[in-house]
């Protein structure tokens, strides 16, 4: 015997399931397409193509070895060497374009680890009892005093200019600033009906964070995430230019500019071009993480509005 379904009853819930997904996507295509309006977004992502480009390819255009000598020491740019040479008379040019992919990637690595860790930790503050947020919170304020780079320092020191360390020591830098971001999203979120619609069916709180609450926080997130690349940029160039990053005769642009300090007055583009490249990274992301923050203000106004 066939048992009859009420089709009534079950279209409505395939229809409302997808619908927010549906929506989520489309408010992260408003949010794109929005900020690429700005014009900062537009300079922003042009500066970091520019970088990558060169980070990525530049080892296979590079005119000579990172490491071989092409002149004297701190000639000014010949036809050779289009940028002179550095303090042992190597292409200055072949070393700027072999030193990008390991600053790159360490600050992408970082940034990835301390983004994901305190989206985590700042998730759950926002989303737990009192004692709990609280206790997560004021640990945080406790390692927010202590200054970043001495930190790392600290770490490097330790252990030995190793390149997965560093990445790691930076990336925990991060975390309570990421986590602070994450906790005030998440207080703004946990109040709304879908929260306690999950809640009211027993859903467990992990889940209800992974599939109702991060998704709903990613904008802001997304924003903060430019802001975290160009500070680990910043600081591994730093480490890298106080000796604790790769180790000669390895091509890094921090570690160019500390090795051509002393000719900067002579033979100024083996110091001049590592720092261009630095500082068109850094101000890249900020201006991308301020085009979304931006559009993302823009979109809330429109919905309040609305």
């Amino acid at each position: 015997m066939t048992v009859p379904v009420d089709t009534a009853k079950l279209t409505p819930e395939r229809a409302e399931a997808p619908a927010p997904r549906r929506r989520r996507r489309r408010e992260w295509v408003d949010l794109f397409k929005s900020a690429w309006y700005l014009p900062r977004t537009k300079i922003g992502v042009g500066f970091i193509v520019f970088v990558v480009a060169v980070a990525t390819f530049g080892p296979y255009l590079a005119p000579h070895s990172a490491t071989q000598f092409v002149g004297a020491p701190f000639r000014p740019p010949t036809r050779i060497a289009l940028l002179g040479t550095d303090f042992l008379g190597r292409d200055v040019l072949s070393r700027v374009l072999h030193g990008g992919r390991s600053t790159l990637i360490l600050a992408l690595l970082a940034t990835a680890l301390g983004e994901l860790i305190g989206i985590f930790f700042g998730t759950l503050a926002g989303y737990s009892k009192r004692r709990v947020d609280e206790t997560v919170m004021r640990s945080f304020d406790v390692v927010l005093a202590f200054p970043a780079i001495i930190f790392v320092l600290l770490v490097v020191t330790m252990s030995g200019p190793n390149p997965w360390l560093i990445a790691i020591a930076v990336g925990l830098t991060h975390v309570p600033a990421v986590a602070r971001v994450s906790r005030g999203a998440t207080l703004q979120v946990v109040k709304r009906d879908y929260v306690k619609a999950a809640e009211a069916l027993g859903t467990p709180r992990l889940t209800i964070m992974r599939t109702e609450i991060l998704p709903n926080i990613a904008t802001p997130m997304l924003a903060d995430l430019g802001i975290r690349f160009a500070y680990s940029v910043s600081i591994i160039a730093a480490l890298s230019f106080l000796g604790f990053g790769l180790q000669p005769p390895a091509a890094d642009w921090g570690l160019m500019i500390n090795e051509n300090r002393i000719g900067i007055s002579v033979q100024p583009w083996a110091v001049l071009t590592p720092i261009f490249l630095i500082a068109i990274a850094t101000v890249g992301a900020n201006l991308i993480a301020d085009g979304l923050t931006r559009a993302t203000i823009g979109i809330d106004r429109t919905m309040k509005v609305e």
